[in-house]
């Protein structure tokens, strides 16, 4: 059993990490801003689930080995700077005369939801830094270690959930308000593209060390 004052200090650190300016938060915040609050949600509940991947990697060990593999870690890296150079590309590419046709055929829940997963599971930081900051707390003494990792992992996610969420609605309020004028919409594309340029610059320059 994890003692209390343990979990409630993974707790806080959890919250300052998830207040903290990151990529998923970023990302959470600029999907909702162009797409509304309930998309930003959704790929919120996608980049969540993404979590419990890296947890069940840190669990099995499997996160050691982007950490001991530069070519695995390189590889998964490339991936998803790609996926942000894509995401980039639409966002810049989008004219005045497409935003309607855009904003009419929003993507699907799933779409949403794959698009938090794949933006969450490319980037092999979070693994790494799962396989450094659960176990400080993960002691053996006071129980199996795989499933005190499972919990502490599933607090950081309850956590990351709640805190994305308010992210994603007070974005996408001020999005809806900005959406009203066709010049704001493309200011708000443009930015978001820059955004998802400098988080695909920031993952292909990243080392394994936390």
């Amino acid at each position: 059993m994890i003692p209390v004052e343990s979990l409630l200090t993974c707790l806080f650190a959890s919250v300052l990490l998830a207040l903290a300016p990151g990529p998923d938060n970023i990302f959470v915040l600029t999907q909702s801003a162009l797409y509304g609050r309930r998309e930003g949600i959704l790929v919120n509940i996608g980049l969540c689930t993404g979590l419990i991947l890296h947890t069940s990697a840190v669990a099995f060990g499997v996160a050691a080995v982007f950490q001991a593999s530069a070519m695995a870690f390189t590889g998964l890296k490339i991936i998803g700077a790609l996926y942000l150079i894509y995401l980039a590309w639409q966002s810049f590419s989008a004219s005045a005369s497409e935003l309607k046709s855009i904003k009419s055929s929003k993507l699907s829940g799933s779409q949403l939801y794959r698009r938090g997963i794949i933006m969450n599971v490319t980037n092999p930081k979070v693994s790494i830094f799962f396989l450094a900051f659960l176990p400080q707390f993960a002691i053996p003494e006071n129980g199996p270690v795989m499933q005190q990792i499972f919990i502490l992992g599933l607090l950081f996610i309850l956590v990351t959930l709640i805190v994305f969420c308010g992210i994603a609605l007070l974005a996408g309020t001020i999005g809806n308000w900005l959406n009203q004028s066709p010049k704001a919409q493309i200011y708000l594309y443009r930015i978001a593209g820059t955004v998802f340029v400098g988080l695909a610059i920031k993952l292909v320059t990243a080392t394994a060390n936390v």
